[in-house]
């Protein structure tokens, strides 16, 4: 899949989706883990992304799928070991975005000491808003951050209880994977994650930038 990015002449092809886990105190609190002391990283296929105003599919494999709304960062110009201060100069645009995670599953693996790709990685388990250049979101990082499912709030966080800021973000993973354009950033979560079911509606909203809306089906 390509995505269209404001100021680039051709679509982008987004070859890693870095998600980053317990970005948001609260939500670490809620799923009993740590607070990390680095960022933890974790990723997704690209195969996962899926578009506004599409549907979330239900996997046979999962009886408990969960929301989880983030802000994402859109790489438009690659590097290595990028400096913080320049980190933001990297980033092409902002998206409101969905990880969406088969939670029975994820908790197995965690109980087995396996990875979370399958948990993370179904087709359509990363749904990503329309972006906005940063010159239209100054804000991000000062943005309340919602999840609506039928019209009623789920998440409710603000972008300034983050962990790690976005160009902390930024720098870090290009100290381990040097970054591509079209790289796609999933910057963590704020707490009050649970299930959806299908036929549920889904509207992912991040202050200053379009919403995210999806339906959920099997």
């Amino acid at each position: 899949m390509t995505i269209d990015v404001p100021g680039h002449a051709e679509p982008l092809r987004p070859g890693k989706l870095l998600c980053i886990g317990r970005n948001y105190a609260e939500h670490a609190a809620e799923m009993k883990s740590e607070v990390p002391d680095e960022p933890m990283v974790f990723l997704k296929p690209s195969t996962a992304l899926v578009r506004d105003e599409g549907t979330v599919v239900l996997p046979p494999q999962s009886e408990e799928v969960h929301h989880e709304v983030e802000l994402v960062a859109v790489i438009g110009t690659g590097g290595k070991n990028i400096a913080e201060a320049d980190a933001l100069g990297h980033v092409t645009g902002y998206a409101a975005g969905l990880d969406m995670t088969a939670r029975d599953l994820q908790r197995e693996a965690k109980e087995r000491r396996h990875p979370w790709s399958v948990a993370k990685g179904f087709d359509t388990f990363a749904p990503l808003g329309p972006i906005a250049p940063p010159q239209e979101a100054p804000g991000v990082q000062e943005a309340a951050v919602r999840l609506l499912v039928n019209g009623e709030t789920r998440q409710d966080g603000h972008t300034r209880h983050m962990i790690f800021s976005v160009a902390q973000l930024v720098a870090y993973c290009s100290r381990v994977f040097t970054l591509e354009a079209g790289d796609l950033i999933y910057t963590g979560t704020p707490e009050g994650v649970g299930p959806v079911e299908d036929g549920d509606q889904l509207e992912a909203r991040v202050e200053g930038l379009p919403p995210l809306r999806m339906d959920v089906g099997r």
